[in-house]
């Protein structure tokens, strides 16, 4: 299948594919960036309790990142990948810490979910099952971001907060801010329960169409909440032009052949990764 569309192109090479921003290849002189397809590739590097992995399966990671690199010629020992844990904690990339190798399960990047650098040749990666995967980039100050947004982080607007931090450390003005989404679980398969819906209202409760948001599912008494929309009117709140708020539109339940997916694969599920780069 391919998954090209108007804003994304569905690239194959050699063992590897991956979708590019076609919005992105825009810079591709001096940016470089992926999204992993493939349900074969698992770019997971430690436990869920964030423990070591066996040595075999972090082998087969690293490979994986290996493979996807060498793909949009970057240096696969460049890369700084958060510790994930749904929160609203985006950190700014100065430098790598391990020289000769990536910056893997690092103490420094736990209780982290978004990661800022203007420093050229430093791979921001990211990793997903479902959740939302955003790449910020603004080319006027040549600042980019990796930010993971699950529906907690939505919750905490973490999107916003990595806006905010790129404009007080790098003086970015949103409107130059392109920012792109990822394939993550949409509207069609995020059912929630009462608890959850209330949370969502209470939040976004200055958002309007909620109930385009925010949709009842009859007669189960759950709801269907359409957490890419959220960021979307929330980043135009921030400043971002609509324009600007390029979506792949791709939902990773409904193509779990190519996109790993926590509410397909259950225990055990693998995990994509997006990267982005500076040349």
């Amino acid at each position: 299948m391919d998954l090209s569309n108007k804003n994304v192109l569905h690239i194959r090479k050699q063992n590897i594919e991956f979708l590019q921003f076609r919005r992105l290849l825009e810079y591709e002189d001096i940016l470089t960036h992926a999204y992993s397809l493939g349900t074969n590739l698992n770019f997971r590097t430690s436990t869920i309790e964030k423990e070591k992995l066996p040595e075999q399966e972090y082998k087969k990671a690293i490979e994986s990142y290996k493979v996807l690199c060498d793909s949009i010629d970057c240096n696969y020992t460049n890369l700084v990948k958060t510790n994930q844990e749904h929160t609203d904690c985006v950190k700014i990339v100065e430098e790598k810490v391990n020289k000769m190798s990536p910056d893997f399960n690092l103490e420094k990047y736990y209780n982290t979910d978004g990661l800022i650098t203007n420093k050229k040749n430093l791979i921001l990666s990211t990793t997903n099952a479902d959740c939302i995967l955003l790449l910020f980039f603004d080319p006027i100050k040549r600042v980019i971001a990796n930010t993971h947004s699950g529906w907690k982080g939505t919750l905490q607007r973490i999107t916003i907060k990595t806006i905010e931090k790129m404009i007080k450390e790098f003086g970015c003005n949103p409107k130059d801010i392109i920012c792109c989404i990822c394939p993550s679980i949409r509207k069609c398969h995020f059912e929630v329960e009462k608890e959850v819906k209330n949370m969502f209202e209470e939040e976004f409760k200055d958002l309007e169409d909620l109930n385009e948001i925010i949709e009842e599912k009859m007669p189960n008494k759950k709801w269907n909440i359409d957490t890419i929309l959220i960021n979307k009117k929330i980043l135009e709140k921030q400043g971002l032009k609509k324009e600007n708020i390029i979506d792949s539109g791709i939902c990773s339940v409904c193509h779990s052949d190519l996109i790993h997916s926590y509410r397909v694969e259950k225990q055990g599920y693998g995990l994509n990764t997006a990267l982005i780069n500076l040349r």
